[in-house]
């Protein structure tokens, strides 16, 4: 007696996973080995100018050392978002659903730095 799961083709499963699929949408290629090695290295360099701008005095007491940090950090984790966890590969509603909380809590963290004065706007 035949299995009911079995498959009813000869074709091996990404080749019926193919077969299948519908035909408007293309398969993305998968991010080569020099990809990786590329987003490591920006990644180092963002985390070695974070490092850089915490043991500088007088950058450390300006008001521009926290946005600063904060923008480096958004940097970093939207690149590890978009590349390591393949979100920059993945189906747009993805991207959406996960970029769209993420920029309502950075306009929330703007707002509570010049709510607390940590950033200025002179208008002149």
């Amino acid at each position: 007696m035949m299995d009911s799961h079995a498959s009813t083709t000869n074709l091996p499963d990404s080749a019926e996973a193919q077969a299948h699929a519908p035909h408007g949408e293309e398969e993305h290629a998968h991010p080569t080995w020099s990809t990786y090695w590329k987003v490591a290295l920006i990644l180092t360099l963002i985390t070695v100018g974070e490092v850089w701008a915490y043991y500088v005095p007088s950058f450390v007491a300006s008001r521009a050392f926290v946005p600063t940090l904060l923008t480096l950090s958004a940097v970093k984790f939207a690149t590890v978002v978009m590349f390591y966890m393949h979100l920059k590969y993945d189906h747009r509603l993805f991207r959406v659903l996960f970029t769209g909380p993420l920029l309502i809590a950075s306009i929330t963290l703007l707002a509570l730095l010049f709510l607390f004065g940590h950033l200025h706007i002179k208008i002149m």
